[in-house]
């Protein structure tokens, strides 16, 4: 039986691949998802659908989950190398960020995006790179 780690883990390959029915089908149908690129919340597999569509066509995102936890709420916690370019191919940002799930009957049910709080996995030891915010 697949762990919530392998569901995660299949789902950003999916991303990765642009591959929006493979990612859409392991989400719950009323998912609530953020909407990173212009702020709020989205909800239904159908408004993620769209939300990709219109980011695909504007940024070209790449997120490598790195390590895998859990909180003290049961929520699962996953430290994302996060590299995004722009449709000429030029890194926009490229960051760490925590991805936070909740997932429910085998389905992502939701997520959050925020800053990672270790200044190391951000990568802020490294100088001159662009940071752009989750």
């Amino acid at each position: 039986m697949p762990t919530d780690r392998d569901l995660l883990s299949g789902a950003y390959d999916a991303f990765n691949a642009r591959d929006i029915a493979a990612a859409l089908a392991v989400m719950h149908p009323d998912v609530d998802w953020p909407n990173g690129m212009e702020g709020g919340r989205i909800h239904g597999r159908d408004g993620v659908r769209d939300y990709w569509t219109r980011q695909w066509s504007v940024i070209d995102p790449h997120v490598e989950p790195r390590r895998f936890g859990t909180d003290e709420r049961g929520r699962l916690i996953v430290d994302v190398h996060q590299v995004i370019r722009d449709r000429a191919g030029t890194v926009i940002a490229d960051q760490m960020v925590q991805h936070v799930y909740v997932v429910q009957d085998g389905l992502i049910r939701s997520m959050e995006i925020r800053k990672s709080a270790d200044p190391v996995a951000r990568g802020e030891e490294r100088s001159g790179e662009p940071r752009a915010r989750g």
